[in-house]
C-alpha cells in the first residue's frame, strides 16, 4: 500500500508520517515544499511539492493508494480531482466540526468521489502556546473568557488515528470527531501548565475589546474570529468524546500529559 502524506512538514502531517512508521508501514510518500530541509526519516520516499500548488502534485500522487489531506481550503477541490484522476483508492482528511471554517474540506473530498474518512478534531492542546511568551515573562496570563470549557485534543493523537485509519479498512464513508478525554476550561488549562512547570499561573480575564487586543499580538486578524468562538463555549462547552480511544485502543492523551511533555514550549 503506497500512501503518501501532504502536507509532510506541518504540525500534524510529520506526525503522521512518524506514527505510520511507528505501526511498521514501509511505502510512505511525503510530499513538502523542500526537500532538503525536511529532515524526514530514512526510508521515506520524498517528493518536492505542496497541496496549495496543484500543478506541483501529479508526481506526487502516481501510484498512491491512500493519500492523507492535509487542511488548505484555496485549492482543495482541484487537489481532490486530481487525486481522483491519478486514481487514488482513499482520501483521510484532516477537517474539523462538521459546518464549521473547514467544512469546505469535506464538501471538496466528497465531491471528487473517491472513497474517504473525515477526521474532525477540535481545538489543538498545542494552541496553549499562544500563553507562552507571557508565561514567560511572569506568573499571570491575560486573556478572554476564563470559563470557555471544551476538550482539547494532542495532535500526536490525531496523527495515531490517522495512522489507524490510513492502514485499516472499515473507515470509508465515515467521519470522526476527535476530542481530548475531558473538558477545561481555559481557566483550568493555565492552571495546568503551571503544575507541569512547577509554578502557580493566574488566569486574568479581560473585557472583550482588551482580549483582543491581547490575542492580536500573537494571532493577528483571527483574534476576534478566535475570541467570539471561544465565547460560544462559555454556556455551550464542548463535551469530550471517546473516539481517540476508541480507534486507538489506548487512552487518549490529557491535557496534564501534554503539559508535563510540552513544558519547554513555556520555559
Amino acid at each position: 500500500m503506497k500512501i503518501l502524506v501532504t502536507g509532510a512538514t506541518g504540525n500534524v502531517g510529520r506526525l503522521v508520517v512518524d506514527e505510520l512508521l511507528a505501526i511498521g508501514t514501509s511505502d510512505v510518500r511525503a510530499l513538502t515544499v523542500d526537500p532538503a530541509k525536511a529532515a524526514l526519516p530514512v526510508g521515506v520516499e520524498v517528493v518536492q511539492g505542496f497541496v496549495g500548488r496543484p500543478s506541483t502534485l501529479a508526481p506526487a500522487l502516481k501510484g498512491v493508494d491512500v493519500m492523507y489531506l492535509a487542511p488548505h481550503i484555496p485549492t482543495a477541490h482541484e487537489a481532490c480531482r486530481l487525486a481522483a484522476a491519478a486514481g487514488v483508492g482513499r482520501i483521510v482528511d484532516l477537517a474539523g466540526a462538521k459546518g464549521d471554517h473547514w467544512q469546505a474540506i469535506e464538501d471538496a473530498v466528497e465531491a471528487c468521489g473517491v472513497p474517504y474518512t473525515h477526521l474532525e478534531p477540535g481545538e489543538f492542546m498545542d494552541n496553549a502556546t499562544i500563553w507562552a511568551d507571557q508565561i514567560r515573562a511572569g506568573d499571570e496570563v491575560r486573556d478572554g473568557h476564563a470559563d470557555s470549557a471544551n476538550a482539547p485534543i494532542a495532535q500526536e493523537d490525531i496523527a495515531a488515528v490517522a495512522a489507524r485509519v490510513i492502514v485499516s479498512r472499515g473507515h470509508e464513508g465515515k467521519s470522526y470527531e476527535l476530542t481530548g478525554p475531558e473538558t477545561l476550561t481555559r481557566r483550568e488549562r493555565v492552571e495546568t501548565i503551571g503544575r507541569a512547570l512547577g509554578r502557580e499561573l493566574r488566569y486574568i480575564e479581560l473585557a472583550p475589546d482588551e482580549a483582543v487586543q491581547q490575542l492580536s499580538l500573537v494571532m493577528g486578524e483571527y483574534a476576534q474570529w478566535y475570541l467570539e468562538g471561544q465565547a460560544m463555549l462559555v454556556d455551550h462547552p464542548q463535551q469530550a468524546i471517546t473516539t481517540v480511544a476508541d480507534l486507538l485502543e489506548r487512552p487518549a492523551t490529557t491535557y496534564e500529559e501534554w503539559a508535563r511533555h510540552h513544558a519547554n514550549l513555556f520555559r
